[in-house]
C-alpha cells in the first residue's frame, strides 16, 4: 500500500543526495513559490502606502509650481493655505459638478468604469486615452473672489509611457502660468527630462489658441518661435509630440474646453 504520509515523503525528499535532478527541481521551486508568496502579500501590503506616496507627490509637484509663479506667492498668503479651491466639472458641458465629493473623486478610476466615462471618437483622440472619464477635478485659485490661476490636470501618450501633469492657467484661460509633470514612464536622460526645471520654466507666458480659438500650442524642433511654440527637448522628439498632443485633447472640446469658455466669458 502506497506511503501517503506527507511528513514521509518530505524525509524521503531530504534524503536524496545534494546532486539529485529530482531535490535541485524541487527546491528550486520552492524557493521561487515562496518568493512570489512574499512578493504578492508585500504588493497588496504596500498599494495603500504607494498610492499614498504618488498622491503626495502630485500635490507636492503642483503647490510648489503654483507656489513659483510670479506673484501667486502673495496670493497664496492671503489666501490661506487652503487658497486653493477643488472642484468637480462635468467636461461635456464645463458646468460645475452636484453631489460629487471633490476630495474623494478618482478620475483614473472613473476614466476605465464605462458607467463613468465616454468613448473617445478616433479622429479626436489624439493624445492617446481611448475614453476619458466624464467629471474631472479642477483646482482654482481666487483673489476677492475671481479666479486667479486655474490647475487642470492633463494627461497623454508619450514615448514609452502615459505623462501626468498639471497645466496651470491664467485668469484668461489662454495663457499658461505654468506646466509641471508629476509621473511619467519616459527614458532616463531623454524624455525624462520633461521634468526639469529649466525646460519647464519655457512655458509661462505661453498662449494656448489664436482668437480664432483655434489651438496652436505646441512643442517644435529647434529654436521656438512666437507665443505658441515651446522648445523641443533634443532626442525626445516622440515625447515632445506627445506633450503636444495631451494639450490639444484637454484644451479642445472633449477635454477642458466648455469649461475653459466659461471661464473666458467670466462665468466662474
Amino acid at each position: 500500500m502506497a506511503d501517503l504520509n506527507p511528513i514521509n515523503w518530505w524525509r524521503r525528499f531530504l534524503a536524496l543526495p545534494n546532486d539529485n535532478l529530482t531535490k535541485t527541481l524541487g527546491f528550486a521551486f520552492l524557493v521561487a513559490f515562496t518568493a512570489s508568496i512574499f512578493v504578492s502579500v508585500a504588493a497588496v501590503t504596500l498599494k495603500p502606502l504607494h498610492l499614498q506616496n504618488l498622491e503626495r507627490e502630485r500635490q507636492a509637484r503642483m503647490a510648489a509650481m503654483v507656489a513659483a509663479l510670479p506673484g501667486m506667492a502673495d496670493i497664496l498668503a492671503e489666501a490661506g493655505t487652503d487658497g486653493l479651491e477643488v472642484r468637480i466639472v462635468e467636461l461635456a458641458s464645463g458646468t460645475f459638478a452636484r453631489g460629487i465629493d471633490a476630495e474623494s473623486f478618482d478620475q483614473r478610476a472613473a476614466a476605465l468604469d464605462p458607467a463613468q466615462s465616454t468613448k473617445i471618437p478616433g479622429e479626436a483622440d489624439v493624445a492617446g486615452l481611448k475614453q476619458r472619464a466624464n467629471f474631472a477635478p479642477v483646482y482654482i485659485l481666487r483673489r476677492d473672489g475671481v479666479p486667479a490661476l486655474v490647475v487642470l490636470p492633463v494627461r497623454g501618450v508619450g514615448y514609452q509611457s502615459m505623462l501626468y501633469a498639471y497645466l496651470a492657467l491664467k485668469a484668461d484661460g489662454n495663457t499658461v502660468a505654468g506646466l509641471t509633470f508629476y509621473e511619467h514612464g519616459e527614458t532616463p536622460g531623454i524624455g525624462a527630462r520633461i521634468q526639469d526645471p529649466d525646460w519647464q520654466a519655457l512655458w509661462p507666458g505661453k498662449e494656448l489658441a489664436d482668437d480664432a480659438g483655434n489651438i496652436l500650442i505646441s512643442v517644435v524642433r529647434g529654436k521656438a518661435v512666437g507665443p505658441f511654440e515651446v522648445d523641443a527637448i533634443s532626442g525626445a522628439t516622440r515625447t515632445g509630440s506627445g506633450v503636444s498632443n495631451m494639450l490639444r485633447f484637454w484644451l479642445g472640446e472633449h477635454g477642458f474646453g466648455p469649461f475653459l469658455k466659461r471661464l473666458r466669458a467670466g462665468e466662474l
